[in-house]
């Protein structure tokens, strides 16, 4: 006898099967009907997004429903909170609470119209090839004023499903503060590990650092994720002008004070 979870899976995959069929292979569904662009991404450790666009030849009452199922659970689930357009129409998802697998996950938007049969849409995903990776955290940076060395420490972007450091590589990247947008002073790729030493060769300016990481090996997305915020370190030299202006004051309270000590006399 069939276990009841069991049936009601069987039951659930047979429904997707079916519509999935229909929508493929019934002779009667219009063409161009299926949706279009279908994208995801994950964000914030277990948030994801889903969108897509209507199909170029639906009908303007097509409405659209997003299942899917992750490989290491059996049950079939329907998007819970849909994106909706100006019209009312499903136009994507948001998910909470996703839980990156190695397995491939399996999605499928089909679709209902009051007169016409709505072609379907299906996609295998392997879910950490679209995860969006947090920049690191943590960022800190000190340097020897005698040797001019500077260490910069972080810790490793959270991800649900590693936490190793060999996992990821970093990409550093240092600029004047006086000039952000201008040219990169410093850049390295760090492969693993939670710290990079480097030299610094003008004392006598501060400068922004920022990171951001990817994944390197392991099961991580592949892609370059989010640069961090700016950190701040270094010294700011003193410019001409301040240089000029404190010459000035100085020569001047010299000569008043040569001047009130020559009335004295």
């Amino acid at each position: 006898m069939v276990a009841p979870l069991a049936l009601i899976f069987m039951t659930q995959w047979m429904l997707l099967l079916t519509q999935l069929c229909v929508g493929w292979h019934c002779t009667d569904c219009i063409n161009g009907s299926a949706i279009e662009n279908f994208s995801c991404v994950i964000y914030n450790i277990s948030l994801m997004n889903c969108t897509w666009q209507a199909g170029k030849d639906a009908p303007g009452d097509t409405q659209y429903f997003l299942y899917w199922k992750n490989p290491r659970y059996d049950d079939v689930m329907e998007c819970e909170l849909y994106i909706k357009d100006e019209n009312g129409r499903n136009t994507g998802c948001r998910f909470q609470n996703v839980r990156i697998e190695t397995e491939k996950t399996y999605f499928l938007v089909n679709g209902s119209s009051k007169g016409s049969l709505i072609q379907s849409y299906d996609a295998y995903i392997q879910l950490y090839k679209i995860e969006k990776l947090m920049p690191p955290a943590n960022i800190t940076i000190s340097c020897d004023e005698i040797k001019n060395n500077c260490i910069i420490q972080w810790q490793r972007p959270q991800i649900s499903h590693s936490n190793k450091d060999k996992c990821f590589k970093y990409k550093i990247d240092i600029k004047y503060k006086d000039n952000p947008e201008g040219k990169t002073i410093y850049t390295s790729i760090q492969e693993g590990g939670n710290y990079h030493m480097f030299q610094r060769y003008n004392t006598r300016k501060k400068c922004l650092l920022q990171m951001r990481a990817a994944g390197s090996v392991c099961f991580v997305s592949p892609a370059w994720g989010e640069w961090s915020a700016p950190v701040e370190f270094g010294n700011e030299e003193i410019s001409s002008s301040v240089w000029i202006l404190f010459v000035v004051a100085v020569g001047t309270l010299l000569v008043a004070i040569v001047t009130i000590l020559f009335c004295k006399r």
